[in-house]
């Protein structure tokens, strides 16, 4: 064999490992939240909030959620900082250990029952904790992808990366279904809500495994030598970029929201509202889930092909369409509905959007400022779309009487904000190396070239 074919396949095993070590990154992300979304949805108001009614107990459980959210824009303009500055890996392994080890400590916590207040307050603690680490998580373990994948195929790779997210609802919601229905009625309220907690702890440790055993993205050390580091990334991506980032967050804010509509909020209607049975929802989510798995590498590789703002905003205005239809399906208390449903939601219209986010957002940023750039988009407009919409969705379900009616004008709402804001991003080929920002942004799909 060639040294060229030696370098070529050395570099496509690399390639390998770096997606599997980002994915399964984002796996433990989404598994940690996702987790606790569910189980926010489906008990914390008794175990952390008894005294509450249960849609205000629900509330005070989404507050929580939010909280982690809230740390996340924090999180990685921190770690953003560190990552542009020291490099990827092992900022990465920090932000693993962060989250891992804050979901475990949550399968620990005593109940309000037992040890009172202190009980939420622990509660937030972590919270805060999980959301600093998730913060810089997102940024490294997506830009290690980008950064060792061929431009054409940035789309693609990257789009492998994010199915750690859907792997990420369908593990803890899979076990969540499990339990309740194999053990006795009451044991999952009762105590077994722990052991998916305590049970991410595998995953913390194949993660940390793996991504020990990465080298350094070859962009960064490029950069790096070339002496071309920021000082402050944060304040050249603000100061030099600051539509950018306005238009990319906005862009961000329906991918997130409506995500967290579908498998939360969805959740907490059927269940609070209409009163039935949580198996058949959490089924369906599940069965979705399976699907956004395949459809998201699909939609990535259709996004290299006709340019990642076309598939995106695609994506938006689909789930702007299917937002009376999800409702109407959820209202029939049929499992083939919820499955229709949410297979629509999360495989089709969240995996548009998300197929081709990765490569999208990544691109605005150079290399030198690019994980503060991307970080700050991500975790700031996730912060308001999925962060919120739980607290928004449920506000609005209790405003309208149990009535899906004002939740519409949300998903619509936010749904056309975002395909709005997305048409006006420029997604180039990422330059070189960092440098100076650049002065034009080129998509190769769309062919178009906008000045800065």
């Amino acid at each position: 064999m060639s040294s060229t074919a030696n370098d070529q396949a050395a570099s496509q095993r690399s390639l390998r490992k770096v997606v599997t070590a980002s994915a399964l990154g984002t796996t433990v992300e989404y598994y940690d939240f996702t987790l606790y979304a569910t189980t926010a949805a489906l008990v914390f108001d008794k175990i952390f909030f008894p005294d509450a009614s249960p849609l205000i107990g629900t509330l005070a459980a989404f507050a929580t959620y939010f909280v982690g959210y809230a740390a996340r824009p924090l999180g990685g303009i921190i770690f953003g900082h560190f990552g542009d500055r020291l490099g990827r890996k092992n900022v990465l392994i920090i932000t693993m250990l962060m989250m891992g080890i804050g979901t475990f400590a949550i399968g620990l916590l005593p109940s309000y029952d037992s040890i009172g207040i202190a009980a939420p307050i622990l509660l937030v603690l972590i919270r805060l904790i999980q959301g600093l680490g998730m913060g810089g998580e997102y940024g490294g373990g997506l830009l290690m992808a980008l950064e060792y994948s061929p431009r054409e195929r940035q789309g693609f790779f990257t789009s492998l990366v994010h199915i750690g997210t859907p792997a990420g609802v369908l593990i803890p919601v899979g076990l969540v279904t499990v339990l309740d229905s194999t053990l006795p009625a009451g044991a999952y309220d009762d105590w077994a809500w722990r052991l998916p907690f305590l049970a991410s702890i595998l995953l913390v440790g194949v993660g940390i495994w793996m991504r020990l055993n990465v080298t350094e993205s070859p962009e960064f050390v490029k950069m790096r030598a070339e002496r071309e580091v920021q000082s402050l990334p944060v304040r050249e991506v603000i100061t030099r970029k600051p539509v950018t980032v306005v238009m990319s967050i906005l862009a961000k804010v329906a991918e997130s929201g409506l995500f967290n509509i579908y498998y939360v909020v969805a959740i907490t209607y059927v269940t609070a509202e209409l009163d039935l049975d949580k198996g058949p929802v959490l089924l369906a989510v599940l069965i979705a889930c399976a699907v956004e798995c395949g459809t998201l590498p699909y939609f990535g590789a259709l996004s290299d092909r006709i340019g990642r703002r076309k598939v995106y905003v695609a994506g938006a205005l689909f789930q702007a369409v299917l937002a009376v239809p999800f409702f109407l399906l959820m209202e029939t208390g049929n499992f083939w509905a919820y499955t229709l449903g949410m297979t629509l939601g999360l495989g089709v219209g969240h995996a548009m959007m998300y197929g081709a986010q990765g490569a999208l957002f990544a691109n605005l940023y150079p290399v030198n400022v690019r994980y503060t750039g991307l970080s700050v988009t991500q975790q700031i407009g996730a912060t308001l779309g999925g962060g919120l919409s739980p607290l928004i969705g449920t506000a609005l379900l209790t405003v309208g009487d149990g009535h899906w009616a004002w939740l519409i004008v949300y998903c619509v709402g936010v749904a056309l904000i975002s395909s709005a804001a997305a048409s006006r991003l420029r997604a180039g080929e990422a330059p070189e190396h960092g440098g100076e920002l650049p002065g034009t942004t080129v998509d190769k799909a769309d062919a178009t070239a906008t000045p800065r």
